[in-house]
C-alpha cells in the first residue's frame, strides 16, 4: 500500500487554497463537486506522489479541529525565509528553538489546523 490523500475538512475554501497554493507552494491537481453538498479538492506538491483534500461542505456547518488529527508536514531547504513570510502575515507560530536557529515551525492554517514546515537536512 501507499499512502493516497489526507482530507480535512474547511469552512472557507478560498481562504484555505490560498493558503496551501500560495503560502505552501502546493498546486491544485484536481476538484470535484459533490451535487450541492460539498466541494472537493485535492492539492500535492510537484512530485504528486502524496494529496490533500480539501473538503467544503455547503450546509453551513462548523467544525473544530478534531482531536484525532495531528498535523500536516512540509520540508523545504531554508526554514529562515518561511519565518520571514510568517511573520510578515502575522500569523501566530512556533519554533524548535525560539532563541536561535529553528529546525522546524508550527503555523496554523485558516481552519487552525497546525502545519508542520521542517528544514531539510543533510544526511548524516
Amino acid at each position: 500500500m501507499k499512502m493516497a490523500h489526507t482530507m480535512i475538512r474547511v469552512r472557507d475554501l478560498d481562504a484555505s487554497l490560498a493558503f496551501y497554493t500560495e503560502f505552501i507552494g502546493l498546486r491544485e491537481l484536481r476538484r470535484k463537486a459533490i451535487g450541492n453538498e460539498a466541494t472537493l479538492v485535492f492539492l500535492s506538491d510537484a512530485g504528486e506522489s502524496y494529496a490533500i483534500e480539501l473538503t467544503c461542505n455547503h450546509d453551513g456547518r462548523d467544525y473544530e479541529p478534531g482531536n484525532q488529527f495531528g498535523h500536516l508536514a512540509f520540508m523545504v531547504p531554508d526554514l529562515a525565509p518561511v519565518v520571514a513570510e510568517i511573520e510578515r502575515r502575522g500569523w501566530w507560530y512556533r519554533t524548535s528553538r525560539p532563541d536561535g536557529p529553528a529546525k522546524y515551525v508550527f503555523v496554523h492554517d485558516p481552519d487552525g489546523y497546525d502545519v508542520e514546515i521542517l528544514e531539510e537536512r543533510e544526511p548524516g
